[in-house]
């Protein structure tokens, strides 16, 4: 379990009533932002202090990992600089009676704010440049001490219960999302009705794109599986992410078992350039294990063509839930 500190002083109404948090994967710039990133390392039953107009008006408990999600309707004209694609992680808000001002509380905080990635100046006013960072246990409790029994009822009462990682919400975007990216090719006058359903067919894995794949790929890295009846072609650039072309090429392709996919697919899995596995800190490594993957040693599934390489650099860039150093 761990604590965060998140910043939601334009977003607060909208995220608390839709029980979740929500991030831009970018700055504006273009430039990572470790405020963003640290989406990417929040798991189920992490405790989350939200702060807003210079309070903590309520404590959440985070229900998912983090998930690529569209910018939220509801945010409306909000962050209009920001991405449309960003992260999302559902949160069971609950509000607090005792909404704390930590300015009025900062001689007994700042001795225990971090150097860097602090989520409080030193006079205790905000940070505007903070979305999410992580608090330090000493700090998480202090905080909590100074809320009062509400604070370590919720911490205590529910930290470890409903979260398991892979909500019917976090479903529901990915499939609303991707359908809206179907019905976009399917109204796309320049392109056949061929084309458009083996792009279609690429969404899951079938078709044109798992041929391509099959001239580069003959079996799941991670399993050895070769039986293609029992394999999917899986995207390493995200179907949701890519353009048309890069949704058929090949090289922007495994063939994995499906469970694999799934685990590929969330970030939970990646892979560096010399074919050694990556698992993410966040990921629950006994289901990894049950699933296949070897997760107490050093797994190298053998090297990618320079095609591969380009797609692996997205998807450790963008998908696989990494943790800062």
């Amino acid at each position: 379990m761990r604590f965060w500190w998140v910043n939601q002083n334009q977003t607060y109404k909208q995220e608390f009533s839709g029980g979740y948090m929500w991030s831009p994967k970018r700055s504006k710039n273009g430039a990572r932002n470790s405020f963003y990133d640290s989406m990417r390392e929040v798991s189920p039953g992490d405790v989350i202090f939200s702060f807003n107009d210079t309070r903590i008006p309520s404590i959440g408990i985070a229900q998912s990992h983090c998930y690529e999600c569209p910018k939220p309707d509801e945010f409306g004209s909000t962050g209009l600089n920001w991405g449309r694609i960003g992260w999302k992680v559902d949160v069971k808000h609950q509000s607090l009676i005792n909404s704390i001002c930590p300015r009025d509380h900062i001689d007994i905080i700042r001795p225990l704010l971090p150097s860097k990635y602090s989520p409080l100046q030193k006079n205790g006013n905000g940070l505007q440049s903070v979305y999410l960072t992580e608090l330090n246990p000493a700090l998480a409790e202090t905080i909590a001490a100074l809320i009062g029994n509400e604070a370590k009822v919720l911490m205590q009462g529910y930290t470890l219960g409903d979260g398991r990682g892979y909500f019917k919400s976090d479903l529901n975007s990915f499939m609303e999302w991707e359908d809206h990216l179907r019905q976009q090719v399917e109204s796309d006058a320049s392109i056949s009705t061929t084309e458009k359903r083996t792009l279609i067919n690429a969404r899951i894995g079938q078709g044109k794109f798992k041929d391509n794949v099959k001239k580069i790929e003959s079996r799941c890295r991670i399993t050895k599986v070769d039986r293609l009846e029992h394999l999917r072609a899986s995207h390493l650039k995200p179907w949701r992410d890519s353009d048309n072309a890069e949704r058929l090429n090949g090289e922007n392709g495994l063939l994995l078992t499906p469970s694999i996919d799934h685990l590929l697919d969330r970030g939970f899995i990646s892979f560096e350039d010399n074919g050694e596995l990556l698992i993410s800190p966040v990921s629950n490594r006994a289901s990894l294990e049950k699933m296949g993957v070897p997760v107490s040693s050093k797994t190298n599934v053998g090297g990618f063509s320079i095609g591969q390489k380009r797609f692996l650099d997205f998807h450790r860039e963008f998908i696989f839930l990494e943790r800062r150093g």
